[in-house]
């Protein structure tokens, strides 16, 4: 999976994730998170437009991301998920806690 990160504002960050959110790159998706946090963007937003396949493990890192934001005093939100990331959020109801976006500019300007 690769992850790149655009500071959207002061205090958010964008990262525009491509490829695989499954077991093998769950880790790096949290850490890739958690240290957009610690550098003071405790509002993130997560394009997945290019995240072709997601499993059970990456939806927990989206939730584990979720809480590490909120923490922070911010948020995580979904923009332009994949049909099949759409899928997996919306039959693991999760889709009623990350707030979904069709794309990042309308997520970052919701705020």
């Amino acid at each position: 999976m690769d992850i790149v990160v655009h500071e959207a504002q002061p205090d958010t960050a964008v990262l525009e994730c491509s490829g695989r959110l499954n077991m093998v790159s769950a880790p790096a998706f949290r850490e890739a998170v958690a240290q957009v946090v610690a550098d003071g963007r405790a509002r993130v937003v997560v394009e997945l437009s290019g995240v072709e396949f997601m499993d059970s493990s990456g939806l927990g890192a989206l939730v584990g991301s979720l809480k590490t934001a909120r923490q922070a005093g911010g948020d995580l939100r979904i923009a332009a998920p994949s049909e099949q990331v759409q899928m997996v959020l919306q039959l693991s109801n999760i889709d009623k806690i990350l707030r979904t976006y069709p794309d990042g500019d309308s997520a970052v300007t919701d705020w």
